[in-house]
């Protein structure tokens, strides 16, 4: 590896980064990781900390587990690449989709479309839907329905279902069709409501009304994470979905779960739609299917779905669609060790366990420090959103955010923002003592900026 005054002089200057703006990364240059262990990180300078971020929601066993590395090691030598396109496939994706059917037995889903990553699944199970409703002679079911916050990813059909316009506004126009309700968001919406319970019948009643406005013979999905997360950790009341899916089933309309992030125990269940007892007709996994040491991830198909297809005799239920990479053996056999391993940690249960001690610790810093707004999560997926004054919930400058960023950084623990957003997303095998950490950090970024 180069010395660090290389990356000194380099940083940012050949790479434009995701999520950023090239200028700001010239100016501001971004912290260069060198190496990890365990749930930390070091960066170029030799500085260590607490990767409060896991990543990037994905590294739920964190940086060493040895396993995973030994499974990509192995299928590297064994079979690094062979196409899964028609009339090949290989022996760990066989195996991986036989994993993952037995995995998401409990929500329903009985076939996986292998992808890249969480925005070609998305992409995937978009596509599907429509496919779904041809196949069934319904041609005109072409329109998507989506919550007003939620992320689906950066491809042009996702970015067109993300509730976001700052995702969506340089690249415009976007995918025809796709509309957008309120997210059921007690800290800030458009019906001042602040009974989660009220808010999810209301948020509810405006898919209804959404799909009837639209006349429900258009309408092929409604996608939604079951846990919003790069929107600013929104958690829906537990009724929330449970309507969703009622809704969805009287109209006719699909059901795409989003758990790209959720999956795999980081709401404290396995998935994100177990959590609210329902079962989607279309999931989409990627992230911590692999922990972050692969790019992989997978669309999952629930029983009605999949036999729609599996009965056609005609050309409307040929797939056709795919990736290069859909299939590949070493992220399949990286998503095998994975599976295993998080069962036998059985990090659901200490995600959510940790979870419950971080969000209290963080409400108790909201009681300390007025710029606290807000204080949400479920599991190791927790927010803080932060305000200039809590009564006109104004967000504070960006100066403040960085100086928040940089002085918890400088404590040892590295979070990410987002917006007014503190986002915490540690890896889901952390201790108590990783939680006060993160709490004595976050508490110094906090003072620093006030």
């Amino acid at each position: 590896m180069q010395d660090a005054q290389f990356f000194a002089d380099h940083n940012a200057r050949h790479f434009w980064h995701p999520m950023a703006h090239p200028a700001e990364m010239l100016a501001n240059p971004p912290i260069v990781v060198a190496s990890a262990a365990g749930v930390e990180i070091t960066d170029v300078n030799g500085h260590k900390a607490l990767d409060a971020v896991g990543g990037l929601w994905n590294v739920n066993l964190g940086y060493s587990c040895q396993p995973i590395k030994d499974a990509i090691n192995q299928q590297l030598a064994t079979l690094p690449y062979y196409s899964a396109f028609r009339g090949t496939s290989n022996a760990p994706a066989v195996e991986l989709s036989y994993a993952l059917t037995e995995w998401f037995k409990a929500d329903g889903l009985v076939r996986a479309f292998f992808t890249s990553g969480g925005s070609d699944s998305v992409e995937t199970a978009l596509r599907l839907a429509r496919q779904y409703h041809r196949i069934r002679g319904q041609l005109d079911r072409t329109k998507f329905i989506s919550l007003r916050q939620g992320y689906h990813g950066t491809h042009f059909g996702g970015a067109s279902v993300n509730g976001s316009a700052k995702f969506r506004r340089n690249y415009e126009p976007m995918l025809p069709g796709c509309f957008h309700i309120p997210a059921p968001w007690t800290y800030r919406n458009p019906f001042a409501e602040t009974d989660p319970l009220r808010l999810a019948e209301l948020c509810a009643s405006m898919l209804d009304a959404e799909i009837e406005s639209q006349s429900p013979d258009t309408v092929a999905a409604f996608i939604m994470e079951p846990v919003l997360g790069a929107g600013g950790v929104i958690v829906p009341h537990e009724k929330f979905m449970p309507m969703v899916r009622e809704i969805c089933d009287r109209h006719g309309v699909l059901l795409i779960a989003d758990e790209v992030i959720t999956a795999f125990g980081r709401t404290g269940a396995w998935t994100g739609s177990r959590l609210w007892n329902v079962k989607p007709d279309l999931a989409t996994i990627a992230k911590g299917i692999t922990n972050g040491y692969f790019p992989f991830g997978a669309a999952m198909i629930s029983e009605k779905v999949a036999g729609a297809f599996e009965e056609n005799r005609d050309a409307f239920g040929s797939i056709g669609h795919g990736y290069t990479y859909s299939g590949h053996p070493v992220g399949a056999a990286a998503a095998l060790a994975t599976l295993k391993e998080v069962d036998k940690s059985n990090v659901a249960e200490n995600a959510g366990a940790r979870g419950a001690e971080l969000i209290a610790g963080c409400r108790k810093l909201q009681d300390k420090h007025a710029m606290i707004g807000d204080v949400r999560g479920q599991g190791l997926m927790i927010c803080l959103e932060l305000v200039a004054d809590r009564e006109s919930k104004k967000a504070v400058a960006k100066n403040v955010m960085e100086t928040v960023l940089n002085r918890t950084y400088e404590s040892g623990v590295m979070v990410r923002i987002s917006g007014n957003n503190v986002i915490l997303s540690p890896p889901l095998v952390i201790t108590s003592d990783h939680v006060a950490a993160i709490l004595t950090a976050l508490d110094a970024g906090l003072s620093a900026a006030a």
